[in-house]
């Protein structure tokens, strides 16, 4: 899980920097200024894996975070074994593991696709796409979502046939979705029930819901997310592997997420 890694950074960079630093200050004040002599083995072990650690940490924590999509519920944005990289900085700086924002920099935006962590279970991350901001008035309707009183309008592109661990989405209707300015594409199973009704965002908390908008588990069952579970903004796709499928999805390689 994201939280038990980013401890084990910390606590690995934060030992192995005290035992090499202890040893560099312990040749200060025995006035042995020579670090060209053997040093004990775990003394060269921290020496060599503090920086590593320390630059891991540095970029995961503040820069950029790979994560795997594990589940079909932003198909066909994302599909099953996409590995992804979520922008660390872009809704502000914030501590690893304490997860205090310590920099303001942005806030997330209708349409985009944020990661954070699941506010019924914080330490499992979800994805999903921004759909109300602060203070907005949600509704869903007919498999329709409406923003403030403005329909978000779809056009169809016909049934959607899905490969490998996504097989089971083939049918769906694929249609592409005008989400107040945010071009994107959506899969949904007519016929099928869904939550229905007009939801107003809270102050501090985001609308969040899947592409795949009937096999999504998001704000429209269990609420909104409040801004301090946000991680990040996901922006690109860096590797794709589906075992069911052709193995390594060549043609996802590199896509920009939109």
């Amino acid at each position: 899980m994201d939280y038990d890694f980013s401890f084990f950074l910390v606590v690995a960079s934060l030992v192995t920097g005290i035992i090499w630093g202890s040893y560099v200050l312990f040749l200060k004040i025995s006035k042995n200024n020579s670090l060209d002599q053997a040093e004990p083995f775990l003394i060269e072990t921290a020496r060599s894996l503090f920086p590593v650690l320390f630059l891991v940490l540095f970029l995961r924590s503040f820069v950029a975070e790979p994560f795997r999509i594990p589940s079909g519920s932003m198909m066909p944005t994302l599909l099953i074994g996409d590995f992804i990289l979520v922008n660390k900085f872009t809704y502000g700086i914030r501590l690893p593991i304490l997860h205090t924002k310590i920099v303001e920099i942005g806030k997330p935006e209708t349409g985009d696709v944020v990661v954070f962590r699941f506010p019924q279970n914080p330490k499992v991350d979800y994805i999903k796409r921004v759909v109300g901001l602060p203070g907005d008035r949600v509704a869903y309707y007919n498999k329709k979502i409406y923003v403030n009183g403005k329909l978000a309008k779809q056009a169809s592109l016909g049934q959607y046939y899905g490969v490998g661990q996504g097989e089971n989405m083939t049918g769906a209707e694929h249609s592409i979705e005008y989400l107040m300015g945010v071009e994107h594409s959506i899969l949904i199973k007519q016929g099928l029930p869904s939550v229905e009704g007009v939801f107003v965002v809270p102050e501090g908390h985001y609308f969040v819901m899947g592409d795949n908008r009937d096999s999504s588990n998001d704000s429209r069952y269990w609420g909104t997310v409040p801004e301090r579970n946000l991680v990040g903004k996901a922006f690109f796709i860096w590797m794709s592997w589906d075992w069911q499928h052709e193995g390594i999805g060549l043609d996802r390689i590199g896509t920009i997420l939109k």
